[in-house]
């Protein structure tokens, strides 16, 4: 069976200043690409030059283009080279790009133009830029069921056998947060300038781990998260990249029992819940977007350096302590100005002042900070996920 063929003509210019000429290697030929993967498929033959060309003049030549005969989409470069020394596409100059299909054994061209090499990449670029926007968004809509069966899997299951069972989805961050609140509040007997009561310093450290539990809860996890799932990487088909976004909304569901708690201890100590609380949204879904990418982030790069885990729960230490949660803000005055720019920052520094301007002062989170978080959040949502789209295609070898 002959292999699907297209015939072209081509017309080949001189943009040099010497004249070419088939002794030389001049002549015009094609290279036949996969457009996913940019891979080189097929090297074509040449057609030498059928006399000499002078500088800036042009002649036509007719190529027959054979294609793979596996049926597909493939893209073809028609330029002219000289032997042993370069495509002249890959210098700058103008060639003819085909797209081409092979279907039941025949090929047809889909679309044709002239073009350089340099405006192809920028037009790969645009589009794997639309992609990157697209494609996380589709991975969660798509296995939005998926998603929340998982959750709610791996909320019941991390405790299943204990006695307390899904209970401990409450008791583990409120042993957590009564901890800190005796080292910080009663023995080390921090307080707030705005209140100084023992009262005061609770809610006020309370409602800065609101945030902290989803978010240290998540990316501790994300390293590990892959190799956990080692199974679903070798043996099945799975969108593996919805790990990551599964342990986002279980550490997320977490953090919802929490705020419910937080939220009954300021009804009952000052008596109603601020009207602010209705801009708890605009900090939750950055927060998520946060989250999630570096979780994506980390759950990659996991499968790749096994220290990871540890490395990342020092820095989840470190992290907590430089975010004033059990301290006051107001403390971070004594720093020099460029450490404060730094730690300022911080987007958990964002989301907890954020948190605490709309549950303790019953006011909207700072617009300023509010627009920086919600774009770094959303860059690294996208980012996150072009890294682990990436990398998990050699998940496999490496497991």
């Amino acid at each position: 069976m002959s292999a699907p063929a297209i015939t072209v003509r081509a017309r080949v210019r001189n943009f040099s200043g010497e004249t070419w000429s088939a002794e030389e290697g001049y002549a015009a030929g094609y290279q036949v690409f996969d457009p996913d993967s940019g891979t080189l498929v097929v090297d074509g033959a040449r057609v030498p030059l059928e006399a000499p060309l002078a500088s800036g003049a042009s002649a036509e030549l007719d190529l027959e283009i054979s294609l793979p005969p596996e049926a597909g989409r493939y893209r073809v470069f028609v330029s002219s080279l000289q032997e042993h020394v370069a495509w002249h596409y890959e210098r700058g100059a103008r060639f003819l790009a085909l797209d081409a299909e092979v279907e039941d054994g025949r090929a047809r061209i889909v679309r044709a133009r002239e073009t350089t090499l340099g405006h192809l990449r920028r037009e790969n670029l645009a589009r794997a830029a639309g992609r990157s926007f697209e494609y996380p968004l589709r991975t969660l809509w798509r296995n939005r069921a998926l998603i929340r069966s998982m959750v709610r899997r791996d909320i019941l299951g991390r405790y299943r056998g204990s006695f307390g069972g899904a209970f401990w989805t409450v008791l583990n961050p409120l042993i957590l947060m009564v901890t800190y609140f005796f080292v910080f509040g009663v023995v080390l007997r921090t307080r707030t300038a705005a209140d100084p009561s023992l009262a005061g310093f609770a809610l006020y450290f309370l409602c800065g781990m609101l945030p902290w539990l989803a978010f240290s809860e998540a990316v501790g996890r994300a390293p590990f998260i892959v190799l956990e799932y080692r199974t679903f990487v070798k043996r099945l088909v799975f969108p593996l990249e919805i790990l990551p976004v599964n342990l986002t909304f279980s550490a997320l569901a977490t953090e919802c029992v929490a705020v419910g708690i937080f939220a009954a201890g300021v009804l009952a100590a000052r008596g109603a819940l601020p009207g602010a609380v209705f801009w708890l949204p605009a900090l939750v879904v950055p927060q998520v977007l946060f989250t999630m990418g570096l979780c994506w982030f980390l759950a990659a790069l996991g499968v790749y350096v096994r220290d990871l885990g540890q490395i990342n729960g020092f820095l989840l230490t470190l992290w907590f302590f430089l975010t004033p949660i059990c301290y006051p803000a107001e403390s971070l005055g004594q720093l020099p100005p460029q450490a404060l720019d730094v730690l300022s920052a911080n987007p958990l520094f964002i989301l907890v002042r954020g948190y605490r301007r709309i549950f303790l002062e019953s006011a909207p989170p700072d617009f300023g900070p509010l627009w920086k978080l919600w774009l770094l959040s959303a860059a690294l949502f996208l980012l996150g996920h072009a890294w682990f789209y990436k990398l998990k295609k050699n998940f496999a070898d490496v497991m």
